[in-house]
């Protein structure tokens, strides 16, 4: 018999991970923090675009996928790290409370899926973040470069009002006021840069 697990093994663990509530609400925080990272991100990139006079939405677009490029691998990387050390001191501190080695365990096993879990909902944040803005850019020639930028602002906030109201409504919160609360930063992002100097 392989010692390798079946995909059939591979998609129950998973399963199994996601169905943890401190899985899940690790995972949730990396998402929604690095997707309200990516996305005042772009909202700043195709301002800054814009008020610097480029005329063409697929540079916007390309300077908006080096940004995402960056920020996906960041998140996914530095939580990678994160969780590599925290996983790791309390495996330590288990060890020490039950006087015995948990290498190559189940525990050390779910620890470890956990940590992939989290990496990758870190790096898919700001994806979305910064992707879903630049959609108004696949239309510049349709419509004028101000017209994509007002768009991408306006789809930007409804990303960070729909952070927001998720926030809200896992939370028990006004889930309006919640998504208006994070939606006002990617206005806020939107009107400072018009005192960026140049």
């Amino acid at each position: 018999m392989s010692d390798v697990p079946s995909l059939r093994d591979r998609l129950d663990a998973i399963h199994g991970l996601l169905a943890d509530e401190e899985v899940r609400s690790i995972s949730r925080r990396y998402f929604i923090s690095n997707g309200f990272d990516g996305t005042l991100t772009s909202i700043g990139v195709v301002v800054g675009a814009y008020l610097s006079g480029v005329t063409d939405g697929l540079t916007v677009i390309t300077i908006g996928l080096g940004a995402a490029v960056g920020l996906c691998t960041s998140g996914v990387w530095s939580v990678w790290e994160i969780e590599r050390a925290e996983k790791q001191a309390e495996l330590l501190e288990l060890e020490r409370a039950m006087l015995t080695e948990l290498e190559d365990t189940t525990v050390q096993r779910r620890r470890a899926g956990a940590r992939k879990i989290n990496a990758i909902a870190s790096g898919i944040g700001p994806l979305i973040g910064i992707l879903l803005p630049l959609g108004p850019f696949l239309g510049q020639g349709v419509i004028s470069m101000l017209e994509a930028t007002l768009l991408a602002i306006g789809v930007g906030v409804a990303v960070l009002f729909t952070f927001g109201a998720y926030l809200g409504s896992i939370s028990k919160q006004n889930w309006i006021i919640a998504g208006v609360r994070m939606g006002l930063a990617g206005l806020v992002v939107a009107v400072l840069n018009l005192f960026v100097p140049g």
